[in-house]
């Protein structure tokens, strides 16, 4: 019998409602945790999770069988969830629209998951918007400003 064979690898970004510095170190390594338990929970392959207080890195292994945008949907609503729930932050936590996916060949792995995996030092020489707008340019991705997330200056 035929089957289906499939090598896709994605990077998700996506930032915290308003750009707001809410994600903190005393609970981020759990929502990374918890956001890898999810990819699991869809059938996907969840190589890494990190990120900064105001935004994350998902790099994913995906199956055809899930759309990116369902991925990403669930993603956020339970993260959400898991934040709201458990009282992290004052008031009501959640995501900003939209999402940045990027993909990648089986080579480059190592790569990007080295630089996930560094946002810290990466941060400490560039900004998330310089970061975000780097990689829209590199994958020669056409965008409107006004639909970018909003920018905290």
């Amino acid at each position: 019998m035929a089957g289906t064979f499939s090598q896709l690898y994605i990077q998700i970004v996506f930032a915290v409602k308003g750009r707001e510095n809410l994600i903190s170190r005393p609970w981020k390594d759990d929502l990374h945790k918890y956001i890898a338990g999810i990819i699991r929970g869809k059938e996907q392959k969840s190589i890494i999770v990190n990120g900064m207080p105001d935004h994350i890195h998902a790099f994913v292994g995906l199956r055809p069988s899930m759309t990116i945008s369902d991925l990403v949907r669930d993603i956020k609503n339970n993260s959400s969830n898991f934040i709201n729930n458990n009282k992290l932050v004052k008031g009501n936590f959640s995501w900003q629209e939209g999402y940045g996916t990027f993909s990648y060949s089986h080579s480059h792995i190592q790569q990007v998951y080295d630089y996930i995996l560094n946002q810290e030092e990466h941060h400490k020489k560039r900004t998330f918007r310089d970061e975000y707008l780097e990689l829209l340019k590199k994958f020669e991705i056409e965008f409107d400003a006004k639909y970018l997330f909003d920018w905290i200056d």
